[in-house]
């Protein structure tokens, strides 16, 4: 070794960099070890991909004002985009660390002031405040003290009621809790539905649903007070259809509309606009087919209008219209993993889907195209000509974003 090394002696008597040649290498070696070959994606309705995370991401949620969505991953951070570049080409993101830890589920505060998020070991709900900085930033600072531990089983849901009056667990058992926010349990709800594969606040903070092993979504009540004190949890409503085990529903953004995809590989949109206190049931207003739901477990997500259903399964994803139950698009291998979650933004022009390292988002033509058939029917219809110039202006624009997009139907 001494004859090599005087070999590599250099004029000044300094040995050649042949140390820092290997720690080069080291470092090359670590960083192909710390990542992995991101999946590539193309597709011509792909609107970005949000790249920062070093983990996979397990979930998201658009903040109620429209201009964050947050995600968490098993790197041990949360990230916040700001919803106002995803078009632009670099995506900025501010990170969030939970120490010691990592966060499954993540949940904005109607107020954007706070998110929650799910511990994977710690197994309870972590608060974070959000302090907006002079440089326009965030300070992201956890509260001093975590929600008790009450679940038995492993969680598959958080959410927080939109009048900000409670937050909803739900575990992979029969149980979900209603919290306040200073994390005491106000009620336990038992779904007796042999396990929850979903539960979900909706938007109106009325309701919490579920649904699992048989074949309905089971609605509830969350009832406060006229001072905002909190009295009970009363059954609401059912929806009632289905041939088996329900994998997923959502809301519409006005509650008003709700969607279902079942192992019967079918999926199912309601009005659940009901005077429910005087027995009256949820109408189905349309059934379609989706076969991938028969094998394997999905996911879905309705567009805030309730025009548009997409559907997860596996890697892929598929939006039908609602109204005609059409499949519209399809978009397959969109992650190197099998999707996590998937949200439409607040205004209903993009769908987002994680499940690898990345966020991609998805310009929502379906919606467009449903904007335009439904300005189309109220035109022939509309008589007086303010109404007209009001939907034209609707239609133009719909039709101008799916030229935008090359989608526009000759």
């Amino acid at each position: 070794v001494g004859l090599s090394f005087s070999f590599c002696q250099k004029a000044n008597g300094l040995p050649l960099d042949k140390s820092l040649r290997s720690k080069k290498q080291k470092q090359h070696q670590r960083v192909r070890k710390e990542k992995p070959q991101q999946h590539n994606f193309t597709h011509r309705l792909l609107a970005a991909a949000l790249k920062s995370h070093s983990g996979n991401i397990s979930c998201m949620d658009f903040s109620s004002n429209g201009k964050y969505l947050a995600t968490c991953a098993d790197d041990r951070t949360v990230r916040i985009w700001s919803t106002k570049d995803f078009l632009q080409r670099e995506h900025r993101s501010m990170r969030a660390n939970v120490e010691l830890d990592h966060a499954t589920l993540v949940r904005f505060s109607p107020d954007c002031r706070a998110f929650i998020v799910w511990l994977a070991n710690g197994d309870t709900l972590r608060v974070f405040k959000m302090t907006k900085r002079e440089d326009g930033g965030y300070t992201f600072t956890a509260t001093p003290e975590d929600f008790p531990k009450k679940h038995k089983a492993s969680i598959i849901n958080i959410g927080i009621a939109d009048t900000g009056k409670f937050i909803m667990t739900a575990s992979s058992d029969t149980t979900i809790l209603i919290w306040n926010l200073k994390g005491h349990v106000l009620s336990t709800i038992n779904t007796n539905q042999m396990n929850n594969t979903h539960a979900a606040i909706s938007p109106c903070s009325r309701f919490v649903a579920s649904c699992g092993f048989t074949p309905d979504v089971k609605v509830w009540e969350v009832c406060f007070g006229k001072k905002g004190d909190f009295q009970e949890v009363v059954r609401a409503f059912e929806l009632k259809g289905h041939s088996a085990a329900v994998h997923f529903f959502a809301f519409s953004n006005d509650s008003r509309r709700m969607a279902s995809v079942s192992k019967d590989g079918t999926w199912k949109l309601w009005d659940t606009d009901v005077e429910y206190k005087k027995q009256q049931d949820p109408y189905l207003l349309r059934t379609g087919c989706f076969e991938e739901a028969s094998t394997m477990p999905c996911r879905l997500a309705l567009s805030p209008d309730a025009q548009v259903l997409a559907l997860a399964s596996g890697s892929s994803i598929h939006l039908y219209n609602t109204r005609r139950g059409e499949k519209e698009e399809c978009f397959e291998q969109v992650h190197g993993e099998c999707i996590t979650d998937l949200s439409f933004d607040i205004t209903g022009r993009l769908l987002a889907s994680c499940g690898d390292r990345a966020v991609r988002l998805f310009h929502n033509t379906p919606g467009h195209r449903a904007v335009v058939e439904e300005m189309q029917g109220l035109l022939k219809r509309a008589s007086n000509e303010s109404t007209r110039q009001r939907l034209q202006q609707q239609l133009t624009q719909a039709q101008e974003a799916l030229r935008s997009l090359g989608a526009l139907k000759k």
